[in-house]
């Protein structure tokens, strides 16, 4: 799949396209419902099968004290948009003056000088251009003017396939807003049942207070600038893959540990299912590593003495084998 950052990347002679519009935020169900429509109109009629998308995201522009956290990073997001199909992502530099563009200018400047869209796929409440201006009924106008067709893809929600929740949510959409909001919570099931996948972090193992390793439970700590949105403190079971292509079993803790004062809030990862006799030759640091959220256990507490947190530790363990399938035998 290629990415172009720019309308000036494409090459010429590139082809005609079938084209959608988005932020992606977290490629979760109801963008792959729109992704796959793209590939299957594309490949029906000849063209290549393309997305738009932002850089940076829009709220960060029109909203700059208000801080904005992706759900996922860029490499997993391009990654599951190739793994859909696409033949590329335009990532547009957005910026206030972007934004004045009026739809018309727009649309005839992205998608047909820029793209040659013969077939636009797009969600009933499209919204672009200036202030928004721009709909569903422009969207049509717009392509009986420059000779593409439209294609409405129609909402993922709760009022039809998105069974599986643990939360009461009637007539909600799929949306990006919704997963932060469930990942705020903890609710890293309900999140994967919106996204399709276990929600990821990705990032670079390094050196820790060694805290764990001294109480036996090792822990492969995340660096603070890993990708992906941290869900809400707690102890959860999830898998860890690492850049060695092996996936284990993990208990993960995020917060600050309340038992231990002076603790900046961190994410970190106890790999379990190692012989005893090997936990110290397991060594993750510097290895860039991919965590998957699979459940959450229990909220982040203090304890008081270390005999309390290793019972507690113990029973994390015990916790995250139930909700993982079990102990291999």
């Amino acid at each position: 799949m290629d990415c172009f950052r720019s309308l000036s990347e494409i090459p010429q002679g590139y082809g005609e396209t079938a084209v959608t519009i988005g932020n992606f935020d977290g490629v979760h169900r109801g963008h792959t419902r729109v992704i796959r429509t793209v590939v299957e109109e594309a490949r029906a009629s000849g063209l290549k099968a393309v997305a738009i998308s932002f850089d940076p995201h829009p709220a960060l522009v029109h909203r700059p004290d208000v801080p904005h956290y992706p759900i996922m990073g860029e490499r997993d997001s391009q990654d599951l948009l190739a793994e859909l199909g696409l033949d590329a992502v335009v990532l547009l530099p957005y910026s206030l003056e972007f934004a004045q563009q009026t739809p018309e200018d727009f649309i005839r400047e992205t998608f047909v000088e820029g793209l040659s869209a013969k077939k636009v796929v797009i969600g009933a409440d499209v919204r672009f251009g200036r202030n928004n201006s721009g709909d569903l009924e422009t969207m049509r106008h717009l392509g009986e003017t420059h000779g593409f067709s439209v294609v409405v893809v129609d909402d993922l929600s709760t009022d039809n396939v998105l069974d599986g929740l643990s939360v009461d949510a009637p007539h909600r959409r799929c949306s990006s807003t919704w997963i932060r909001e469930l990942l705020a919570e903890g609710d890293v099931q309900s999140a994967a049942t919106l996204l399709g996948r276990y929600h990821r972090m990705r990032g670079k193992v390094v050196h820790g207070a060694a805290r764990g390793r001294e109480l036996g439970f090792p822990t492969a700590n995340m660096a603070t600038d890993s990708d992906g949105l941290v869900p809400a403190d707690g102890v959860y079971a999830g898998w860890l893959h690492d850049d060695g292509g092996s996936r284990w079993p993990v208990a993960i803790s995020v917060g600050s540990n309340p038992t231990f004062d002076g603790v900046s809030r961190q994410v970190e990862a106890h790999v379990m299912g190692r012989p005893q006799e090997a936990v110290e030759d397991f060594n993750l640091y510097g290895h860039n590593v991919l965590l998957e959220f699979v459940a959450r256990l229990r909220p982040m507490v203090a304890y008081e003495g270390m005999e309390a947190l290793i019972r507690q530790m113990t029973q994390d363990v015990d916790d995250a084998w139930d909700a993982l399938g079990g102990r291999p035998a």
